[in-house]
């Protein structure tokens, strides 16, 4: 399996809107980030559920920068 499908595979999650808005990410930003936003964007992915939709959704603020800059991006993405 290559890198790139592992991490669309761990884009898919419990919760639809977590699911758009990763997929989305690793589709049109990722390929194009620096190193270590991608690193945290993989870092991201390992978070359970429920501590990601905070991050996204405001209600709590991750530690490390990189991972607020993906999560900035996130926040960014068009919902469609």
């Amino acid at each position: 399996m290559s890198e790139y499908s592992r991490l669309r595979w761990q884009c898919r999650r419990g919760l639809k809107e977590l699911d758009v808005l990763l997929e989305a990410y690793l589709s049109e930003q990722y390929s194009k980030a620096p190193g270590e936003e991608q690193q945290a964007f993989v870092d991201l992915l390992n978070l359970p559920d429920p501590v990601l939709l905070g991050y996204i959704m405001g209600r709590e603020r991750p530690e490390d920068e990189e991972q607020c800059r993906v999560i900035a991006h996130l926040r960014q993405t068009p919902r469609n």
